[in-house]
């Protein structure tokens, strides 16, 4: 049986600190309600995408501290000994609510709700915002390329451009996006994701000619595969590929070139040699722009890499965890806010949040606010507010639902983002930059 690794340490030292004084002035024990939310989304983009859920669930069950971490903490003076026994006996207590993996967001949503004590739900802070941040980001690029790709195939080739564990994370991203295929085996393994990859130009290279290489390649994977073509010349390429594999060749890659023009002589020329059915796959650097642009393309697919594992342009979605309501040493409820210059303050209070629909199309995002714990609950929202639910349960007094991890995580976040984007408004789907596709309300309650 293979243990997982601790997720413990994937945080900022002052999480500990702050524990430590709190357990120190008896106030960590305090029941808190936390939350996770943007205050805006990149420039010019209209909407965000919630991902990383089934990711972070994964990482709170493994948030342990074994012998390894906490002799690591003692050794480097990096807590006492109260706070060492407190985290020996971690485990996270509480209850968390949110948006459910895949949907879309807008400014001030509130994405997250943790609640739990102080010091419980603290620790969690760098751990949630360093996935969803991420993953997120991720998320929002892939969902413009599939948006931009209509009916065509996006597949995402971008491990080689990321760090190796944020490579599984993206794939993973952009599966929730509706990307359908990864060239990344861990996520292939991990969550269930098709697999795809045939063969690089090193491949071409390492034989004594092209032919020989397309050979080799059809008596390996059979006539079904795809030919990179376009490591010499892509016109004897196309021909030497067809010859290999016959008519029933599978596909063609095209990674370099005018893409449009290429991709037009390159399906003129596969149907005057009777490969009718062969595919056209272009990759080379794509971002959603260049995908909108290869529309008028005969392209059967996309290969991207760079730029969506990097945000196409937007590498975090700058999600902040905040503290919104405390319990006081009256014994209230009490609802804290951070009070800033520059944009950077927060709403307090204990917060729902709905979207409205009218005619199958989303009008509004609309977050009920309250100053203590008085809210409807989350199977309420509709019919208190006539509102679709935006909230869903997460994790119940420490317990994860387990249907929004692993694969069936994934499926789950495919479809609920699918389900979103078809209620948005057409001008929202626009790769140009605008506002958020729909207006954000708070509602007192």
């Amino acid at each position: 049986m293979t243990t997982r690794a601790s997720t413990a340490l994937l945080t900022d030292r002052y999480e500990l600190t702050m524990i430590e004084a709190a357990l120190a002035d008896g106030t960590a024990d305090r029941p808190c309600v936390f939350e996770v939310f943007a205050r805006r989304l990149p420039d010019g983009r209209r909407y965000g995408v919630v991902a990383g859920t089934g990711r972070l669930l994964e990482a709170i069950a493994d948030f342990r501290f074994g012998r390894e971490e906490l002799d690591w903490l003692r050794e480097n003076g990096i807590v006492g000994e109260q706070t060492l026994a407190y985290l020996e006996d971690y485990r996270f207590r509480g209850s968390i609510t949110g948006y459910a993996e895949g949907e879309l967001y807008f400014p001030g949503s509130p994405l997250l709700v943790v609640e739990a004590s102080f010091a419980d739900g603290v620790i969690l802070e760098t751990l949630a915002l360093s996935i969803l941040n991420y993953d997120s980001a991720v998320a929002a690029a892939a969902s413009r390329m599939t948006a931009a790709a209509g009916d065509r195939p996006c597949l995402e080739m971008g491990s080689r451009r990321a760090q190796e564990h944020a490579a599984v994370a993206a794939a993973r991203a952009t599966a929730v996006a509706g990307f359908s295929g990864t060239s990344n085996l861990e996520a292939g393994r991990r969550y269930g994701l098709r697999t795809i990859g045939t063969a690089a130009h090193a491949f071409t290279l390492l034989h004594d000619d092209e032919r020989s290489a397309f050979v080799s390649q059809v008596a390996s994977a059979g006539a079904g595969t795809t030919l990179l073509v376009d490591t010499y010349d892509v016109e004897q390429g196309v021909i030497t590929a067809v010859d290999a594999a016959g008519t029933a060749l599978g596909a063609v890659r095209l990674d370099s070139g005018d893409l449009t023009t290429v991709a037009r002589e390159v399906r003129e020329q596969l149907d005057d040699l009777g490969a009718t059915g062969t595919r056209i796959v272009v990759s080379s650097d794509l971002d959603e722009y260049a995908i909108a642009a290869l529309a008028v393309a005969p392209v059967d697919s996309y290969g991207v890499g760079t730029s969506v594992v990097t945000g196409s342009g937007a590498p975090t979605c700058g999600m902040v965890y905040k503290l919104v309501l405390r319990e006081g040493s009256d014994g209230e409820m009490h609802a804290v806010a951070k009070a800033s210059a520059g944009g950077k303050s927060s709403v307090g209070g204990r917060k729902v949040a709905g979207r409205r629909i009218e005619n199958g199309l989303a009008t509004e995002e609309v977050v009920l606010l309250s100053p203590d714990a008085d809210l409807p609950a989350l199977d309420q929202v509709a019919e208190v507010a006539e509102l679709r639910p935006l909230h869903v349960p997460l994790v119940v007094d420490g317990v994860v639902d387990e249907r929004f991890v692993g694969p069936e995580g994934v499926r789950r976040a495919t479809e609920r983002h699918a389900a979103s984007i078809r209620e948005l408004p057409r001008a929202a789907l626009r790769l140009s930059a605008g506002e958020p596709a729909i207006p954000t309300e708070v509602v007192a309650v």
